[in-house]
């Protein structure tokens, strides 16, 4: 597999946002199949010395977030580089970092952030640039062909666990990628 949906929790909208937790699942969008995971919670202490933002009114929205939403972001966190190191080392042993596609919500948020966080970490991101995907673009495709899966899909697990969440994602990608892109006979 070689398709990666990325969520992330964190504490800004901005693209130096301090991560709170990191979820990954590798998927094969022609199949639905949902491959290896990998989670993390992130030490907000070390994000934040690390030179990540937070912003006072996503902590408003955080507190205004279910317990358990808010359990997954505290509990055996991880320091940032170390998080970021462990992320790599899961995706450079699945899939090579140019193969490696990375699917995260928004041209401009996960991937962004997540490479921001690289940086500033001093520590290479794993994949290539021109691997980067976008969930929203392919959601509003399946929207003009009849499927929106903020209606049309139930979401199973925790809502704003970064891992429940990229698992969801995968799904919906893979629905809508199977709509888009009919599965070829071997006739």
């Amino acid at each position: 597999m070689n398709n990666l949906m990325i969520d992330l929790e964190g504490f800004s909208l901005k693209p130096d946002a301090a991560i709170a937790s990191i979820g990954a699942a590798f998927f094969e969008p022609q199949t639905g199949t949902i491959g290896q995971c990998f989670y993390t919670a992130v030490d907000l202490t070390s994000a934040q010395l690390a030179g990540g933002r937070i912003d006072a009114d996503t902590v408003i929205w955080w507190m205004k977030q279910s317990s358990s939403s808010r359990a997954a972001i505290t509990g055996d966190a991880t320091d940032i580089s170390l998080a970021l190191s462990m992320l790599s080392e899961f995706i450079i042993d699945e899939c090579p970092a140019n193969q490696v596609q990375v699917w995260g919500n928004g041209a401009n948020f996960d991937n962004v952030i997540l490479r921001t966080a690289y940086e500033r970490s001093g520590i290479e991101c794993p994949w290539k640039f021109f691997n980067d995907r976008d969930v929203r673009t392919i959601v509003e495709l399946g929207r003009a062909v009849g499927f929106d899966p903020k209606k049309d899909m139930p979401f199973t697990g925790e809502v704003h666990n970064a891992l429940d969440d990229a698992i969801h994602q995968a799904k919906y990608v893979s629905a809508i990628w199977q709509r888009l892109i009919p599965a070829t006979s071997n006739i």
